[in-house]
């Protein structure tokens, strides 16, 4: 029984930790302000914070329950969609927050094809997607 409550006084205390450094990393680069400036959705604060919250408890469920699903597989396509939206939003977000691209651009002289490099960056991620999916996970 001591061995049961410790464990699930560390697993607590590691969640609580993770989440912390979520948040503080939401908040302390301000992602979440930011895209809601940019998308002018300043309005819908309360979606985004429940869409967060609702996320996270969510994808907890689904990494410790390995449930099983009867639906279509073409239904994932639109939750592929949904996910790979999300991840390209917080990775635009983030770098725009940190102003990557433009010290990239500066530190190999393309400050004036920034938006070659852009689209490099963007039709690379699309190809290993691409490759990642179709060659690993269909095998």
């Amino acid at each position: 029984m001591i061995k049961i409550l410790a464990a699930v006084f560390v697993s607590l205390s590691a969640g609580v930790a993770v989440g912390g450094g979520f948040v503080a990393f939401i908040t302390v680069l301000g992602i979440v302000p930011r895209l809601m400036q940019l998308t002018k959705t300043e309005s819908r604060i309360v979606l985004y914070e429940m869409a967060i919250v609702f996320g996270v408890i969510f994808g907890s469920y689904l990494s410790l329950m390995e449930p099983r699903y009867s639906i279509h597989p073409y239904f994932f396509l639109i939750i592929g969609l949904f996910y790979g939206l999300f991840v390209g939003n917080v990775a635009a977000a983030l770098t725009e927050v940190l102003n990557v691209f433009p010290i990239l651009a500066k530190r190999i002289h393309l400050e004036k094809k920034l938006m070659y490099l852009i689209a490099a960056v963007v039709f690379g991620k699309i190809c290993g997607s691409l490759f990642h999916w179709l060659y690993f996970v269909n095998q």
